[in-house]
């Protein structure tokens, strides 16, 4: 099952995604999840998001206060999503798809896009991936910026038509759209 929670910057996507795999996984050191890791700890504003969501991933996967069980196995990778994927194998959670997106602009792979899409699209098996969702907002006024919308649209749209389930976030609060 493929399940793709989008929503707006800070509308509670990435809690919303530990949700499903605690309670309908049931993440356990015992039964870990594989938590595939897109950001990159570039400046100390990403290195403390990326802190507080491991701490956060730690007390909800059973492990608060141990040293070697695990409920998420994290797997930082900031281009390959489909190699993490199939690497990773079973109960895949991906966060963030628009951080992939960003760092194959960042890296100038665009050209390889339309190829790592499809590639990790046809790897997703049990997985939950979080994404924005870009259109809500405005056309933004520089290129670099509506080129990046129209490649995270485009990758959300694929995997939204893959996807079993579809979760909006708005505020905090989950809508089911498929």
């Amino acid at each position: 099952m493929i399940i793709l929670i989008t929503g707006g910057i800070k509308s509670g996507k990435s809690r919303r995604a530990l949700d499903i795999a605690v309670q309908e996984w049931q993440v356990s050191p015992e039964s870990p999840v594989s938590f595939i890791a897109t950001a990159e700890a570039l400046d100390d504003e990403m290195k403390l998001r990326i802190k507080r969501h491991r701490e956060e991933r730690a007390v909800l996967g059973g492990i608060a206060g141990r040293d070697k069980a695990q409920g998420f196995i994290t797997i930082e990778e900031p281009l390959e999503l489909d190699r993490a994927i199939a690497a990773a194998g079973q109960r895949v959670l991906v966060d963030c798809l628009a951080l992939w997106v960003n760092n194959i602009m960042y890296y100038k792979r665009e050209d390889d896009f339309p190829r790592l899409l499809e590639s990790s699209i046809s790897e997703m098996k049990d997985c939950i991936v979080v994404t924005n969702e870009t259109g809500l907002g405005n056309v933004p006024f520089d290129e670099t910026t509506r080129r990046y919308n129209l490649l995270l649209a485009e990758a959300n749209r694929r995997i939204a038509a893959a996807a079993d389930r579809v979760e909006l976030m708005v505020s905090g609060i989950p809508l089911r759209v498929k």
